[in-house]
């Protein structure tokens, strides 16, 4: 463990703990090992196990089991594919009964650097932001904040309050088709916002994507940075 990297060590050990049962280590027995045990491999008191493991229960990723120990509490994930055409809606498809999408706020603003090199624009060119939450049978999947150029979907925010998609906010302002340019995948903690809006506990992980959409012009109409909980959702990469 490292102790000197200012991550707190029962945070550190929650990650390992977590990547180990994302990898299959205790499929055997689908329990995780013994507090001692987890102690004398990490280097710590089990004070520090304990807090590691009941930040992976408030996770829902494991719940202990009077007279047996933690038990690994499986849920399957939602699988979300990455392609040309990328989709929220159709790409859970029929692994969830109800979707929603939630419009958490809406700003009108100058497109800062990134905004600004994304979309193809001059910085300072007026742009729309949105922060939206989008739910799978009740289960945050996502928090993503998103950017239009102002000049061209005025309104957007509105059409996406109404109808909790993009895809049909875009249909509103004329955009009747558009295309995946550009994805980028990174993992990193849960910043203190996600942690609550996705339901998640400190030091959870999120799988990151920073995404462009244009249109069939090839010019950019959308830049969106996206959070998903790594223990709900994963990634198929599509042609």
């Amino acid at each position: 463990m490292e102790r000197q990297k200012g991550v707190a060590l029962w945070r550190q050990i929650a990650d390992r703990i977590r990547a180990s049962i994302a990898q299959g280590d205790f499929d055997a027995t689908g329990m995780v090992p013994p507090e001692t045990q987890l102690a004398e491999q990490f280097g710590v008191n089990r004070h520090t196990v304990r807090s590691a493991l009941a930040a992976l229960g408030q996770e829902g990723i494991v719940r202990a089991v009077q007279g047996r120990g933690t038990m690994i509490d499986r849920k399957d994930k939602f699988t979300f594919p990455i392609a040309k055409r990328t989709r929220f809606t159709e790409g859970i498809g029929d692994q969830a009964r109800g979707l929603e999408g939630l419009l958490l706020s809406s700003a009108h603003e100058p497109a800062d650097a990134e905004v600004a090199k994304w979309l193809k624009l001059a910085i300072g060119t007026p742009v729309i932001r949105l922060e939206a939450l989008r739910k799978a049978d009740g289960r945050a999947l996502s928090r993503s904040t998103t950017w239009f150029p102002a000049g061209r979907f005025d309104g957007i925010d509105a059409a996406f309050r109404r109808t909790g998609s993009i895809t049909m906010a875009l249909l509103e302002q004329g955009v009747s088709d558009y295309l995946r340019d550009v994805t980028q995948v990174s993992a990193t903690h849960a910043e203190p916002d996600d942690v609550a809006q996705l339901a998640l506990t400190p030091g959870a992980i999120v799988l990151v994507t920073r995404a462009l959409n244009t249109d069939l012009d090839g010019i950019p109409i959308q830049y969106a940075v996206t959070r998903f909980p790594a223990d709900r959702v994963e990634f198929t990469i599509m042609n």
